[in-house]
């Protein structure tokens, strides 16, 4: 993101040798060095942070005590552009390994942390080499800040221990094996973090401050899925960059629209619509009040007329009117009883379309939303009162189809408006809404989805049946195991917010009486979520078995 719409140029951008290069991240030897250690595969180099005054000599100072390895020259460089100075720190973000041991610094990613010592802070943060330029967007532009990004790493406490000992970042949230498994593909993540003092007084200040800092942190359990294959293929590196958006839906809106007009611009990774929700006999019988026999029914009509899937998908795009003709099709005997409840069965097939998110999201979005999530197949979460949007990109920057590369996320955080007890706002922290336990299995499975998808893709393209056979069964298998997963992470989001809740009345209460009233209201949300997660570990184990049955 570039504030006070402005561009962005660049110095000395043609250069054949770096022989009149001055910026060392500019030079040809940096990019070198980079695709070597990338196995010539093109991604995401840098993390830049730009740093209080004074702090960059200390982070120096801290990397020289407990990682000296990983320094990338001796000491901090300065660079002067006009009346502007940069004191600039590099260092590998990660340490090399072999034979399960360090063996140097991995000069593939870099950490770079920037302090300008003689500008007000906040009123500088272009990197030193680059200009601002006049710049003019089209209306339809959406504008996208910095909220977090993800590695794939070798060794992840390593690397935590690493960023705690150096920058002093502390862990925030963790993904244990048991919540992020699809099929025989396993891995650990971890989310670290610094604590900034700041919080927003409004939402605008909630999307474009970027004090707050996350570094998710993935590795691989099994030598099966995405984790492992990009660690194996490209080696550690930065899996994908997230940036926060105002209007996620028009975003991805706009997005599509722009490719189905022109063929051209990014594409965004498959969600099941199982997701969202399908339409089952049980929802007809206990929501509607009806029998079995008028359930079925209906269910079948629903079908014959194409207006839903065998397996309960109902079409987007149905009208209470199209959903009315069923009754045509129904038996005489039945047709009084439908009547009677022909409202209530209209809302319940209209709902299903959503059902999953509605469940937990209730009246905190319009129908008119409900259906623009489903369209553009955003992943929604929420956490206490807070709502979390997110999409991601399929593969950028590959080299072609099949290879692991990068990718984009696009989030909306959709902070509650919270109120004291005088009936004021209340400032709102950075990082509301988390970072979506269940989105977090769905984006590991749908990545498994995608490429198996494309697995069945290319068999039928090669007349290869059995090998498109095996692949759309691998399709089915994690699309089961999402449908299968949900409600129980539905449990541990739960679990996880009135655990929180609780743990803040905790800090709150002042008598004896009351704090030992949240302790054990704390522990009792803690055994839930542990057995949510003993639920998923189970549930992770089926589909592992069952998915090396189909691989052999």
């Amino acid at each position: 993101n570039n504030n006070n719409n402005n561009g962005v140029n660049g110095n000395n951008e043609n250069h054949t040798n770096d022989v009149d290069e001055p910026y060392f991240h500019f030079s040809i030897d940096r990019v070198s060095q980079f695709l070597t250690q990338q196995n010539n595969r093109e991604g995401f180099s840098t993390l830049v942070f730009v740093s209080p005054n004074n702090k960059v000599n200390q982070i120096f100072k801290s990397y020289q005590q407990n990682h000296s390895d990983l320094l990338s020259f001796g000491d901090i460089r300065t660079y002067t552009q006009g009346s502007t100075t940069a004191n600039v720190l590099d260092v590998s973000a990660y340490y090399k390994h072999e034979n399960g041991k360090r063996a140097g610094p991995d000069v593939g990613t870099s950490l770079r942390f920037v302090e300008f010592p003689n500008s007000s802070e906040g009123t500088q943060t272009l990197l030193p080499g680059l200009v601002h330029v006049d710049a003019e967007f089209p209306s339809t532009v959406c504008e996208a800040f910095s909220d977090h990004w993800v590695s794939n790493v070798d060794d992840r406490t390593e690397f935590i221990k690493i960023l705690g000992e150096t920058v002093g970042f502390s862990s925030k949230v963790d993904f244990n094996a048991g919540v992020v498994a699809a099929g025989e593909a396993r891995i650990e993540s971890t989310v670290i973090g610094n604590n900034p003092s700041f919080v927003a007084n409004s939402p605008k200040e909630a999307l474009q401050n970027n004090s707050q800092i996350y570094l998710p942190i993935n590795n691989a359990l099994s030598e099966a899925g995405h984790v492992h294959l990009f660690l194996k293929e490209i080696g550690q590196g930065i899996q994908h960059i997230a940036s926060r958006v105002q209007d996620l839906c028009e975003l991805v809106q706009h997005a599509n629209d722009i490719r189905k007009m022109t063929g051209e611009g990014c594409t965004f990774l498959s969600i099941p619509r199982s997701y969202y929700g399908r339409l089952t006999l049980q929802d007809l019988q206990d929501k509607c009040q009806i029998t079995s026999e008028l359930s079925q029914a209906v269910f079948d009509q629903l079908q014959k007329r194409e207006l839903m899937s065998l397996t309960g998908i109902v079409n987007l795009d149905v009208t209470a009117e199209a959903i009315s003709k069923v009754e045509d099709g129904l038996h005489a005997h039945l047709k009084d009883s439908y009547k009677a409840k022909q409202q209530e069965i209209q809302k319940t097939i209209l709902e299903s379309r959503y059902i999953n998110m509605l469940k937990f999201l209730g009246d905190h979005v319009t129908e008119e939303t409900y259906l623009k999530i489903v369209r553009n197949q955003v992943l929604v979460d929420i956490q206490g009162q807070d709502i979390l949007y997110q999409i991601f990109t399929s593969c950028v920057l590959q080299q072609e189809a099949g290879l692991e590369a990068p990718f984009l996320e696009f989030i909306q955080r959709v902070c509650s408006e919270k109120r004291d007890e005088n009936g004021n706002p209340k400032p709102i922290k950075p990082g509301c809404g988390g970072f979506g336990i269940r989105n977090f299995l769905t984006l590991f499975l749908s990545i498994e989805v995608s490429k198996s998808m494309l697995e069945v893709e290319n068999a039928k393209k090669e007349n290869n049946l059995v090998a498109a056979e095996k692949a759309q069964k691998m399709v089915d298998l994690f699309t089961e195991q999402l449908d299968e997963s949900n409600p129980i992470l539905t449990r541990i989001s739960d679990a996880m917010t009135a655990e929180g809740d609780a743990l803040e009345m905790l800090e709150k209460s002042k008598s004896e009486e009351e704090k030992n009233k949240y302790r054990e209201e704390a522990e009792k949300w803690n055994q839930e979520k542990l057995r949510g997660q003993e639920d998923l570990q189970k549930c992770s184990e089926k589909y592992n078995r069952v998915m090396k049955e189909v691989r052999l």
